[in-house]
């Protein structure tokens, strides 16, 4: 009686089969996956991966210590309210369909929010509905589907999960498999069967040898080159052509020919070739791997980046540290919309958080003394302290600043194209060595298997996947390293696009530290200067900032009303004093503004009072910077401020530079919308606070930074205030990373049209083919890094 395999996992159903739907499971754990999939219309999982599923363990009551508070409350990243976000390690992630299947968790459960796999990592974080959905319930859907998480309770809070060294024991493999190979046919590549002895050993021992080499490439077709094979078959059953097809295919064919040969006695086989192929191609995927872990970890963002934060002394006053530098115990003030770098208590009486850069839900969360609040969150009612309960998680703010959310959606083009020529490279491979094979078993059949072995191996489309992610993310690492932090490398190629570059003025052109201020008007009383200060204290508006840098030395006090307007000002209320600070019209001044200055006016307690005039001091290299920018590309000025500077700028920038001043942040958003649909390519350059809108809608949106948190997901990047006046190299080095990767392409056309000429010719050996084809792969990968590195170094 023929064994009956489960429809979802592939095992044996034995004498407990379950019939549904037409179909046989092992369980009905495996009924049950098979029933979700079927009623949230995913059974395309099938189509993708047959027998896929693994069977569900007995897992009730494997979880029940999920339902402890104390446990689950260490296991999750983020809760608040209804809203909880957890990352969990999945082992069994490990193709297309996996991925799939897990990013669509929600149709399984409506309480799933949102799902993103990091595949690499082997990892899912999870955005799930807490009070519908327990994290023990969470764990089990996820079990009963098959991928069951991996839970550690000896290493709670640590992400970091043992290597993978796989790819080091299948390469281990294929080396001595394939030096041992090399050895043994040697006597086979020499014509010396004049010698007596000689002919003794051939003679005698050559069947012996070729089934040993035979035995050695049993293990490095099965085991180390499996991922090539599993990969091409399902890339086919998907009705996808992959890069692995034709590498699949070339093993298939080494291995079935070579067989054959020592089986009939028509010669040794190309055992040592099909070694060397497998051991070749995994060599240049443990080299890739290590470039990559290179390029990782030279992006690490604890070494460099640049957000401050304010610490709150205990002797009294404050001091700017970088995050990375928190530690546990530390008093910390939060400034309006500045983003709360780690989890702590909240010390201030309340408070408003928006946790949209972790949620994506916008409605503000109140927060009262005494509650935790999680890093991720911007504070939206001004300043407040906290009490740090543990060390800032900088992996974390970086998995929040490349949140696929805050994402700008702009395809990539070198992607795309990648795509499009590898499928199309694959169909090519394979007409070309199936009409060769025609030819030359018409002409020569005794040369057909060679040339249709040959064709498959030195046809190399793997270097045409590597040139784009290796020479983008080299360049990447190498900004980095000259402080400028870029989201990721599709940033890059928008970069280089780049067409129309649009700056603001305060903090991005002028500097937030350096200005000159006087006052205008009516003298301060001693508690309107108090609450001015303190007011000033919880904004980080770059002339809030000034200000509040000059008139310290006030006690602090807890403010019972706050509001910060963007492009207006700021109003405040303690006990019975009220204040307002900025624009003429929001203090409630009639007269025009002057012109010929920046003005910050205040009134108290609704009486005019003066007003803070500021003479901007800018950046070092800025008109150099707009000189050599108007060159290759429109610029503009789009401030929110008066036009106090219009005639000093204009002395500083290019002729006919257009200047727009009294711009509201909603006017600069729509302003770069309207130059979008005339087809240009826009960069704003903002301080990434009233400009956050612009910034997100901009093709690449920068944040200049100094000493403050200017973090802001709606941003690209990040420019050091120091390198502003270089922001053209940057740009001119984006250009040549496009150059470069057109180059790659280049280069591996030419190599593959010439080998594939020497292979359809019949000129070309399987054991040369299976060196050549890594060899392409190394180099290319050679060139992307050299060039790059090359580019890097004529940055200033």
């Amino acid at each position: 009686m023929d064994k009956v395999s489960c429809y979802h996992c592939g095992d044996p159903c034995g004498n407990t089969k379950v019939v549904f739907d037409n179909k046989t499971f092992c369980c009905n754990g495996c009924k049950t996956v098979y029933e979700i999939f079927s009623d949230h219309d995913l059974s395309y999982y099938y189509d993708l991966q047959q027998a896929a599923g693994t069977s569900p363990a007995e897992i009730e009551g494997k979880y029940d210590f999920l339902d402890t508070p104390a446990i689950a409350e260490k296991l999750i990243e983020f809760q608040d309210g209804r809203m909880a976000i957890i990352n969990l390690y999945i082992p069994n992630i490990h193709c297309s369909s996996c991925i799939w299947v897990l990013e669509n968790l929600n149709k399984l459960n409506p309480q799933v929010l949102n799902s993103q796999v990091n595949f690499p990592k082997k990892t899912i974080r999870i955005t799930y509905n807490r009070d519908s959905l327990s994290l023990k319930e969470l764990v089990i859907l996820l079990s009963r589907i098959g991928y069951e998480p991996y839970l550690s309770l000896e290493d709670l809070g640590k992400t970091t999960k043992s290597k993978d060294r796989s790819l080091i024991y299948k390469l281990g493999v294929a080396g001595f498999a394939f030096g041992n190979v090399m050895f043994l046919s040697f006597p086979e590549y020499f014509d010396i069967k004049e010698a007596q002895a000689a002919d003794f050993w051939l003679t005698e021992y050559k069947t012996f040898f070729r089934w040993l080499m035979f035995a050695f490439a049993l293990p490095v077709v099965f085991y180390a080159g499996q991922d090539y094979l599993k990969s091409a078959y399902k890339g086919l059953r998907a009705r996808m052509l992959n890069i692995d097809v034709p590498i699949a295919l070339g093993i298939i064919a080494l291995f079935t020919r070579s067989t054959v040969d020592i089986l009939f006695d028509y010669g040794p086989g190309f055992f040592d070739s099909l070694t060397g192929l497998i051991f070749f191609l995994l060599l240049g995927k443990f080299f890739q791997q290590k470039t990559y872990a290179f390029l990782s970890f030279e992006r690490d963002y604890k070494s460099y980046f640049p957000i401050a934060v304010t610490r709150l002394l205990p002797e009294g006053g404050e001091e700017s540290v970088q995050v990375y530098q928190i530690e546990k115990g530390d008093r910390l003030l939060i400034r309006n919309q500045e983003l709360i770098p780690v989890d702590g208590i909240l010390i201030s009486p309340k408070t408003h958080i928006d946790y949209s850069f972790v949620t994506g839900e916008s409605a503000p969360v109140p927060k009262k003394s005494g509650d935790k609040i999680y890093a991720g969150g911007k504070q939206i009612s001004g300043a407040v302290e906290m009490d740090v309960l543990k060390p800032v998680s900088q992996s974390y703010l970086t998995q929040l600043w490349s949140n696929a959310a805050f994402h700008n959606q702009h395809s990539s083009e070198f992607r795309t194209l990648t795509d499009r020529i590898g499928k199309r490279f694959t169909l090519a491979v394979l007409s070309i060595a199936t009409t060769a094979t025609i030819f030359w078993l018409l002409t020569e059949p005794s040369m057909a298997l060679n040339v249709f072995t040959a064709v498959l191996i030195i046809a190399c489309p793997c270097a045409l996947a590597l040139a784009a992610p290796f020479t983008l993310g080299n360049l990447l690492r190498i900004f980095g390293n000259r402080k400028f932090y870029l989201k990721d490398t599709d940033a890059i190629e928008q970069l280089a696009k780049v067409d129309t570059a649009i700056f603001d003025k305060t903090g991005t052109l002028t500097k937030s530290n350096k200005e000159q201020v006087t006052y205008e008007g009516i003298v301060l009383n001693e508690d309107e200067k108090s609450l001015l200060v303190n007011t000033l204290r919880a904004s980080n508006h770059p002339l809030s900032r000034s200000l509040y840098n000059l008139l310290a030395d006030h006690d602090i006090i807890t403010l019972d009303e706050y509001e910060e307007i963007q492009g207006k000002g700021l109003s405040a209320r303690a006990d019975d004093q009220q204040i307002k600070i900025g624009s003429a019209a929001f203090v409630g001044k009639n007269e025009d503004e002057e012109t010929g200055k920046t003005v910050v006016h205040i009134s108290a307690n609704e009486t005019y009072k003066g007003c803070f005039v500021f003479r901007n001091e800018y950046r070092e290299g800025m008109s150099e910077l707009f000189h050599k920018l108007s060159e290759q590309m429109d610029v503009a000025v789009l401030s929110g401020d008066n036009e106090g500077e219009k005639t000093r700028l204009q002395n500083l920038l290019p002729k006919l530079t257009p200047l727009f001043f009294n711009q509201k942040p909603e006017e600069k958003l729509e302003f770069v919308k309207s130059l979008q649909e005339q087809g240009k390519k826009v960069m704003m350059v903002g301080d990434g606070l009233n400009d956050a809108g612009a910034l997100a809608q901009s093709e690449v949106g920068i944040a200049i930074s100094e000493n403050v948190n200017v973090f802001s997901p709606a941003c690209d990047g990040i420019l050091d205030a120091g390198k502003f006046g270089e922001l053209d190299s940057y740009i001119t080095a984006s250009q040549k990373a496009m150059g470069i990767i057109k180059w790659s392409f280049v280069f591996s056309f030419i190599y593959n049209v010439a080998g594939l000429y020497f292979a359809v010719s019949g000129q070309l050996e399987p054991v040369i083919a299976a060196i050549l084809m890594p060899l392409s792969s190394i180099s290319v990968v050679g060139f992307t890094t050299i060039a790059t590195n090359y580019v890097g170094r004529r940055l200033k």
